[in-house]
């Protein structure tokens, strides 16, 4: 009699001090979380999933009376981000090279993505960061197309003290690829980092080219490197590079210049892969290790 009468208190008190939060709070606010997502540069279709995953996760959840429903709601949405980068996983380039090193064998990374998201710039600085690292580095101009590509690497291969193997313009980038990771065997060298010409995601000649490259090279990691700056079309660019040769990580760009980033949300949603390195500046020196916990911190 009493435990049921203790029964009988408690879910009184509960009912009283508790109410359960439905999907009707998200779907009261829902156009202004997809339009305070959209503010950050987070892709439309991207903002439309998390509100759906918020929907889910908040039905029949009990809370205290008194407390602020949006404070929840932020705090559901946190979960789900971070759930978000933890479903990516991480990639340690360092442990990589070290694995390929006690098999005597380089390893191979090709870069690609769009045409102006600073690729050339983010090679140089991956290989002045494996050289403080203690590695090896040699760099494969395989971008034959754009004027000024192969010198501008020159310059940084110079400045970093690393070799760079080229061929003339209109040269196939396969080619060039396939000598540079040749010459890292013949010479021991621990990282070969391929550079390839910009592309739009729906050119498709260019579209095929990389997946030539990446047949003939077969390179143990390709990595996206994408612009912060570009907001909703990151999605796109991501979603159609990843279905044409498979994304391993991505360098997201030009974070010094936009303080939002939630291109990040976009590349990680359509990669399902991690980011590796944030550029923040124009040295060499100017590569972070993506924190993605602070990174979800600082967005909301």
């Amino acid at each position: 009699m009493f435990g049921k009468l203790r029964n009988v208190l408690k879910n009184t008190i509960e009912k009283i001090s508790y109410i359960e939060l439905r999907s009707d709070d998200i779907e009261k606010i829902e156009n202004e979380i997809i339009f305070s997502l959209a503010e950050v540069d987070v892709a439309v279709e991207v903002a439309e999933f998390l509100v759906k995953k918020l929907k889910e996760r908040i039905e029949g959840y009990k809370v205290k009376r008194g407390i602020d429903k949006k404070y929840i709601i932020k705090q559901f949405l946190r979960d789900i981000l971070l759930e978000l980068f933890e479903q990516a996983g991480c990639l340690d380039l360092l442990e990589k090279v070290k694995e390929k090193r006690e098999g005597n064998n380089p390893l191979i990374i090709l870069f690609v993505g769009p045409n102006g998201h600073g690729k050339t710039t983010t090679i140089a600085k991956v290989a002045k960061w494996f050289t403080k690292n203690g590695f090896s580095v040699v760099i494969a101009a395989a971008d034959t197309y754009r004027a000024g590509a192969i010198e501008q690497l020159e310059i940084h291969a110079e400045r970093i003290g690393v070799k760079l193997v080229k061929h003339n313009y209109g040269a196939d980038p396969a080619a060039v690829a396939y000598d540079a990771v040749a010459y890292a065997r013949k010479h021991k060298i621990d990282v070969v980092l391929i550079d390839t010409a910009g592309r739009l995601q729906s050119d498709i000649n260019l579209m095929e080219e990389m997946k030539k490259i990446a047949r003939v090279i077969n390179p143990d990691l390709k990595i996206f490197v994408g612009d912060a700056l570009t907001g909703n079309d990151a999605l796109d660019q991501a979603i159609r590079f990843n279905e044409a040769i498979g994304i391993d990580g991505s360098i997201l760009t030009k974070i010094d210049a936009d303080v939002k980033g939630g291109a990040a949300i976009s590349i990680i949603y359509a990669t399902k892969k991690p980011i590796i390195f944030i550029g923040t500046g124009q040295g060499y020196d100017d590569l972070q290790i993506f924190d993605y916990k602070k990174f979800v911190s600082s967005l909301l």
